[in-house]
């Protein structure tokens, strides 16, 4: 699954990201690094971006970019799913 696809308060970790090497090293200055946990605060209206919690750090994604960034969605019980 990708960060575009999770639903907003789901949690996740990081698997990876698959995007030029400009991107992803803007991104890991963001924390966005494999093995992180990400939460979805809530996506903007007419595909805008994504508001995201990395840690302590909250970021706006574009989709586009989320689209290139996998996860591992972690169900409510702490489990992965």
């Amino acid at each position: 699954m990708n960060l575009s696809l999770l639903e907003p308060g789901h949690i996740a970790i990081i698997e990876a990201i698959d995007t030029d090497q400009g991107l992803e090293q803007r991104l890991q200055a963001l924390g966005f690094r494999q093995g992180r946990e990400i939460t979805l605060i809530r996506r903007a209206w007419f595909s805008g971006p994504l508001h995201v919690r990395i840690g302590t750090t909250e970021v706006m994604v574009r989709r586009r970019e989320a689209e290139r960034i996998y996860l591992q969605e972690i169900s409510q019980n702490g489990a992965l799913a």
